[in-house]
């Protein structure tokens, strides 16, 4: 049935120094815009929040993503929005794919949605879970037996719930670890505030074929991250992603949503190393 599915979904769906290979992006005082780009608050934890805002303004980044409720105002009065926000305490691990888990995750969800909405926080985060010996097929029923619950909550305030794709080497056994199985689930949630939050980094890990991919299934998703291959660090020439690219692809698809910075810097001024990223994905 994924198989099947999947297959007719993709029928469907059809200032800075930096190296030569970006050359001529650091001398730009203004960014094109064309990617709204966006930031992961746990990638630069150790910088504190208020020096990560004035940061995101001075570099032009328009959001933060993946931020809990008690920080969505602190961003809000500073310009920016949380493009991505935390919901419950029941994450990578305990997902739509267990229907003992639903009764929280719906409640969790039900409760924040219209907060969300009224904090201007336009997407949430959820996650599939861990198979724990389950196969694909009933973790997928399961998924959209519970998200369709959401689906009437999530149209009327006008939010959107991703689903995050992630690779099972750094996030053993988890479910939704390959886009054919997220886009079925898209399908069968038949809601289009439902989407894939497609992880660049991890995708390039579990599928490759990252520019192909996005192609395809575009429709599928709503939300992207970045990372440098290997290692999640810097989305530089120092790894095997030519983001520049991956950026034009994406741009072609049509995409308006976020495009959320998620590598970890090795370098020792980190907030260069996100300017300089920034700079890269302005295409």
């Amino acid at each position: 049935m994924i198989r099947n599915l999947a297959g007719a979904a993709a029928v469907t769906a059809v200032g800075s120094s930096l190296s030569p290979l970006y050359a001529g992006k650091a001398g730009n005082s203004k960014l094109k815009r064309n990617i709204h780009q966006s930031v992961c608050r746990w990638a630069f934890s150790d910088i504190p929040l208020a020096k990560l805002i004035a940061a995101c303004i001075d570099i032009g980044i328009e959001a933060i993503d993946l931020l809990d409720e008690k920080d969505w105002d602190v961003v809000n009065k500073q310009g920016l929005r949380c493009s991505l926000g935390n919901v419950t305490d029941y994450v990578i691990q305990k997902g739509f794919n267990r229907l003992e888990y639903h009764d929280k995750l719906i409640a969790d969800y039900t409760d924040i949605i219209p907060r969300a909405a009224a904090a201007g926080v336009p997407n949430l985060i959820c996650f599939s879970g861990n198979r724990d010996g389950q196969n694909d097929n009933d973790g997928l029923i399961n998924c959209a037996i519970g998200l369709r619950k959401l689906m009437p909550v999530a149209e009327k305030y006008g939010v959107n719930i991703f689903m995050e794709l992630l690779n099972t080497n750094m996030h053993k056994d988890y479910q939704c670890d390959k886009i054919p199985w997220g886009a079925a689930l898209c399908e069968m949630v038949g809601s289009e505030r439902f989407k894939l939050l497609y992880d660049i980094y991890h995708m390039q890990i579990m599928e490759g074929n990252i520019i192909d991919t996005i192609t395809k299934y575009h429709r599928y998703i709503g939300h992207y991250h970045t990372g440098g291959v290997p290692g999640r660090h810097e989305i530089d020439e120092t790894q095997e992603l030519y983001y520049p690219a991956i950026m034009r692809a994406i741009v072609k698809t049509g995409f308006k949503g976020y495009v959320a910075h998620e590598f970890i810097p090795l370098q020792e001024n980190k907030l260069e190393s996100l300017r300089k990223g920034v700079l890269i994905c302005d295409v």
